[in-house]
């Protein structure tokens, strides 16, 4: 929760100032507030579903068996390495850090703005979907199966949160995000193929080093991988401006805010 915070300051601090140029995405604050409002509702009904979610019990962890999860997943009960987490959290906080490349270039920088709207409802989207659907489910993680695992890590709330892999969506939300953010303002780019690549390898390898450290199942990083995509490709493209589209406009810059009303 501090972390979307802090995207909604960077937001506002952006919105400061002196406009420059047009971005190819077009703001309708009708349309913002319903997304931000919709992530909010989301955030907060996963906050109300993992605070009624009940620990696992001693009696419980001793009946569980791995021969109940599915052939396709099983062979995750068996994995716990603690390098592998790491790696994942690192690949995780560094897709954050990806968006601000578009402060490089003026063009982008110019309308920074408006790209971290996106990227704020973005993370909020994603963030919300994600934690309501591990709480709803409740699909208990890998490790839980292993008994190689200490009784305490898995008798937490966490344990229950397997379905899906939050590392994994919002590695692809971001990544997808840059890269679709990148294809709008520069479509005739040679970089266009190996920002996909990377945009696409990224969380790959996030969902990866999840199942190898065994904090999700392949289903529950392939889930988390295609609903991160999907939010990080549409919420730019659902902004998308339309060529001679009458009504109020948007240009936002790292110092203001511009309005516009089209007839």
């Amino acid at each position: 929760m501090k972390l979307q915070s802090g995207i909604l300051a960077l937001i506002i601090f952006c919105f400061s100032g002196k406009i420059f140029g047009q971005s190819p995405y077009q703001l309708d604050w009708k349309k913002e507030l319903y997304y931000f409002g919709a992530s909010a509702g989301t955030l907060g009904l996963g906050a109300y579903l993992e605070k009624q979610t009940p620990i696992f019990d001693l009696g419980q962890l001793e009946t569980v068996n791995a021969k109940s999860i599915n052939s396709f997943d099983r062979g995750a009960a068996s994995n716990y390495s603690l390098s592998a987490h790491e790696a994942s959290n690192w690949l995780w906080y560094g897709s954050f850090a990806l968006p601000t490349l578009f402060l490089a270039d003026k063009s982008t920088r110019d309308d920074f703005g408006i790209i971290a709207t996106l990227w704020g409802e973005t993370v909020l989207l994603n963030s919300g979907v994600t934690v309501v659907s591990k709480y709803a489910f409740r699909r208990p993680r890998p490790y839980v199966y292993n008994p190689d695992v200490s009784v305490e890590t898995k008798m937490t709330t966490t344990a229950k949160g397997s379905f899906f892999s939050g590392h994994t969506s919002m590695t692809a939300a971001n990544t997808f995000f840059v890269a679709k953010v990148f294809s709008d303002y520069y479509p005739d780019s040679k970089w266009k193929p190996i920002v996909w690549t990377a945009a696409a390898t990224i969380p790959a390898l996030t969902g990866y080093f999840r199942v190898k450290g065994g904090r999700h199942y392949p289903t529950d990083v392939i889930t988390g991988y295609a609903v991160g995509a999907a939010i990080g490709y549409f919420i730019p493209h659902l902004h998308k401006r339309k060529k001679n589209e009458n009504g109020w406009s948007v240009y936002g810059g790292t110092s203001g805010l511009l309005f516009q009303y089209k007839f």
